[in-house]
């Protein structure tokens, strides 16, 4: 299975290439049919290196399951490493026969280098926001002042000569005046946390190690922070041991880590993991609690405005029960997104002293609530209607206030903000439109785009629609559609069907250069919204899960027949792919309809889940 795989792999670039000449994106005049031509050879097959068969063998409740090629895991032996160099040069010799391989890469290169903005945040003063100048690897963070004038605060491609180390988060304390800032080390889950003076660029001494997963919330008073951490690991252990007993500590500016004071901890509950945060009034401290990778949460909370040694820890949502999520407060009342008896969500107000007085602001809908924020004295909300945004303004009660229009089809991100704030930012995309950044006034609705990207296409000459189809049992499912405006559906045309369906992911719109390019030279860019995804709430995610996972497999080879079916493409030029849960999509799909498809591109797919 591994070497078919690798083969159908290889193959993707050559199988998906149209027979007929394919218009640049430039041309305006049609291309006359090519002259008949004398039918050629089949090309000779590939010589692949000898994969030798092992006997080991699992048993799992009795069965027995073969694991021929388990010596491959073995990344440091000379075989493995031996076959690996020999299947890198089959495929180097295979896609550098490619002919228009040096025009693609020259026109990647040239799509990608535009300049980018992230969406900004107010602190203080100034804006603070990430920007890169096209072609950089990391985004530097900026900082915007009053009157306009720009300079870079943090460039993280300067962390280290070879671009191992890399920015992993960073948090702005409310006076403007620090910024907390994470960095890992060559891929690693260990972050270590500085601090950085916003006025003159430079780092305290302050320096926090052993963070891994969730980053620190400021004090209002921005002389300390919280933060979650672990207990440091024994020599030799750092990046293989497993990680348990994770603590939150309060850390004072200016002082040793060694000095922060323990906050809390469940030393009978080493599994839990923690996310603290200050609300916006610096009343509460709020920690999240997390199992794994369970979506579901308990929050515990404790009052600041007693002295430290006085706190007691509230279990204020214990239980697993729900998801909860922290989205700001108000005096006693706290609110929280959660989809308890809300499979799409709902927003909530919970009485801090009292938990079990609760208060529903933002009703549960047809939609599926993505986010809330808190932004003057507004609830600003993002929902996913069919896979695609919407945003609406509410008033603290929840009160619809107004809807907002939207560009188009495409997915709204960032929206944060605090009571003092009067307006927010957010970054819409689409499938052939790059990220522009725009500005909301929360008051009057009022947008503006505060940052459009230049690029060297016109995302005009691209349509992006959506369809609905009929899965194995009858579920509808819908699916987003994306090519050159006046594209024909003869049957004919190159098509890539990219699929995820697990882990309550939403695949909603969102721009790829490599896509673009690929839809440039005539192709089609197919994203359905599988079962086990998070698109229609917890009852869409439940759906693809455990038991029912052959629904996401289901969806996906339906949406392939649909595509068939509808004259988008035909079985030889469809290819499909997917990475991690996406690879094992690809990789089951391939293995239930293998004549289905034309090549499949499975990436770092988790294809062995009985011993995942």
């Amino acid at each position: 299975m591994l070497r078919h795989l690798l083969r159908i792999a290889l193959l993707a670039p050559l199988a998906c290439r149209p027979d007929r000449p394919v218009e640049s994106p430039q041309s305006e005049t049609t291309t006359a049919p090519a002259p008949a031509r004398e039918p050629t050879a089949a090309p000779a097959p590939l010589a692949y290196p000898a994969a030798t068969r092992g006997d080991v063998t699992d048993s799992y409740h009795g069965v027995a399951i073969a694991d021929p090629y388990r010596w491959l895991e073995d990344m440091a032996s000379p075989e493995t490493r031996a076959w690996i160099e020999a299947e890198n040069a089959i495929t180097s010799a295979q896609l550098e026969q490619i002919p228009a391989r040096a025009k693609l890469r020259a026109r990647l290169e040239q799509l990608w280098d535009y300049e980018r903005w992230g969406v900004p945040t107010r602190e203080g003063d100034n804006l603070v926001v990430a920007r890169n100048d096209g072609l950089q690897n990391q985004s530097p963070i900026w900082v915007l002042d009053k009157q306009g004038k720009q300079r870079v605060l943090l460039d993280p491609n300067t962390l280290s000569s070879d671009g191992t180390v890399a920015l992993a988060g960073q948090a702005v304390s409310e006076d403007g005046r620090t910024m907390a800032y994470g960095v890992s080390a060559s891929g690693s889950d260990w972050q270590q946390w500085r601090l950085r003076d916003v006025a003159t660029g430079t780092d305290k001494a302050d320096v926090l190690e052993w963070i891994k997963f969730t980053g620190p919330s400021w004090t209002k008073d921005g002389k300390g922070l919280y933060y979650p951490r672990y207990d440091e690991p024994k020599p030799g252990q750092s990046l293989s041991g497993e990680n348990y007993g994770q603590k939150v500590f309060f850390h004072q500016v200016g002082t040793p880590q060694s000095a922060d004071t323990l906050v809390y901890a469940r030393a009978d509950q080493p599994k839990w993991g923690y996310e603290p945060e200050v609300t916006d009034d610096g009343r509460w401290l709020v920690i999240t609690v997390k199992l794994g990778t369970d979506p579901k949460t308990s929050v515990v909370v404790q009052d600041l405005r007693k002295p430290t040694k006085a706190r007691k820890s509230v279990e204020l949502l214990p239980g697993f029960t729900a998801r909860w999520r922290l989205v700001g407060s108000d005096g006693d009342k706290l609110w929280f997104m959660t989809d308890d008896g809300a499979p799409r969500g709902k927003l909530v107000a919970v009485d801090a002293k009292k938990p079990s007085r609760r208060t529903v602001l933002i009703p549960e809908s047809m939609r599926t609530l993505q986010n809330v924020a808190v932004v003057g004295d507004r609830f600003v909300a993002s929902w996913l209607e069919n896979a695609q945004s919407k945003v609406s303004i509410h008033t603290l009660d929840g009160k619809l206030e107004r809807e907002l229009e939207l560009p188009g089809i495409g997915t709204a991100s960032g929206f944060t903000g605090e009571r003092r704030d009067h307006e927010t930012y957010f970054s819409f995309t689409g499938f052939a439109t790059p990220p522009e950044i725009w500005k909301l006034e929360v008051a009057t609705g009022k947008l503006e785009s505060w940052r459009r990207p230049e690029v060297a296409f016109d995302p005009a000459d691209y349509v992006t629609e959506q369809v609905f189809y009929a899965s194995a049992d009858g579920t509808q499912v819908p699916m987003f559609v994306s090519h050159k405006r006046g594209l024909t559906k003869d049957g004919h045309n190159p098509t890539y069907l990219f699929g995820y369906g697990g882990f309550n992911v939403s695949l909603t719109p969102s721009f790829s250069v490599a896509n673009l390019v690929w839809m440039e030279l005539g192709g089609i860019y197919a994203v359905p919204n599988l079962r086990g995804g998070g698109e229609f709430g917890e009852a869409w995610h439940q759906a693809g899960i455990k038991l029912v996972k052959q629904n996401v497999f289901d969806d996906f080879i339906a949406a392939a027949e649909f595509l068939i079916a509808k004259k988008y493409t035909e079985t030889k030029r469809l290819a499909i792919g997917g990475r991690s849960n996406g690879g094992l999509l690809v990789g089951a799909a391939i293995t239930q309809r293998p004549e289905l498809f034309g090549a499949a591109l499975p990436g770092v797919g988790v294809m062995d889940m009985l011993r995942f």
